[in-house]
């Protein structure tokens, strides 16, 4: 596994890729450590922030939760979640709860009875389209509890 601290240029560059993320969540970045994962995804630690670069998309790591409280998110019913944490799109039997999202937003994956995030993804649909649907994908799975960064974090944290 590669690891490096991204230069000045780099981090402005993944600043600017944050944009997608609510307003106010954007942090402030000096020496941000790149864990290369698998070929274009990589893991990203900085003290407070924790994200997941899968391409050209950054997602919030799905462990911090404080974060990720500022993101759209879906309830799943508990059925759906072992299917959830071996990577399966979301699919819409499985949501019981919609907040409000568009195509394309980064969305996070709740189950219903803790309200703990499970998973993280992009939506497919948007939120008041998905709700009057009664099948089909509506968010695609990206990261995980239990994928490769969930097990890396947990190696580097015990480090």
């Amino acid at each position: 596994m590669k690891v490096h601290v991204l230069s000045k240029t780099e981090t402005a560059l993944l600043i600017d890729d944050l944009k997608r993320w609510p307003p106010n969540e954007i942090p402030r970045i000096k020496n941000l450590k790149s864990f290369e994962v698998e070929k274009n995804k990589k893991f990203l630690i900085h003290e407070n922030f924790i994200a997941i670069k899968i391409d050209k998309t950054i997602l919030p790591f799905v462990g911090n939760t404080a974060l990720i409280n500022s993101f759209p998110y879906v309830l799943v019913d508990m059925g759906a979640i072992k299917f959830i944490c071996n990577g399966a799109k979301i699919m819409r039997p499985g949501i019981i709860y919609f907040s409000l999202f568009l195509k394309n937003d980064i969305v996070i994956i709740k189950d219903k009875e803790h309200l703990k995030p499970i998973a993280v993804g992009l939506a497919l649909e948007d939120s008041e389209k998905a709700k009057t649907l009664s099948r089909g994908y509506i968010i695609d799975n990206l990261h995980y509890v239990g994928d490769k960064f969930w097990e890396l974090y947990k190696e580097i944290k015990l480090q």
